[in-house]
């Protein structure tokens, strides 16, 4: 869900800065999901494996907790990005999509 949400918002955030008529607030609603999402997959993963019936590989994991700190980082860096807000939630939703594929991969 986390995957397909954030290539979603990313592909959304994009096609907003380019096209000034789609922006709205619907564009970071879709965002906000996507990242909460992830999120809660990562809370939910650290929550099995602290319980110690779980185990996953290591960079599964790593790459879990990339995806946690790119959703702070993203966060508190908005300010600095007026005027190119969209730009910015697109590729980051675009790169959670690839943090999360990675870490999808990493469980074979």
């Amino acid at each position: 869900m986390a995957i397909v949400g954030n290539a979603l918002a990313g592909i959304v955030a994009l096609v907003a800065w380019r096209v000034p008529k789609v922006r709205g607030r619907w564009v970071f609603a879709c965002t906000v999901a996507a990242e909460v999402a992830l999120l809660i997959q990562v809370g939910t993963g650290a929550a099995l494996v602290s319980s110690k019936k779980y185990t996953v590989p290591r960079f599964h994991m790593f790459y879990g907790f990339v995806g946690f700190i790119t959703v702070g980082i993203a966060y508190s860096s908005r300010d600095s990005m007026r005027g190119r807000l969209e730009m910015f939630y697109g590729i980051i939703g675009l790169f959670l999509m690839g943090v999360g594929i990675r870490a999808v991969l990493q469980v074979r």
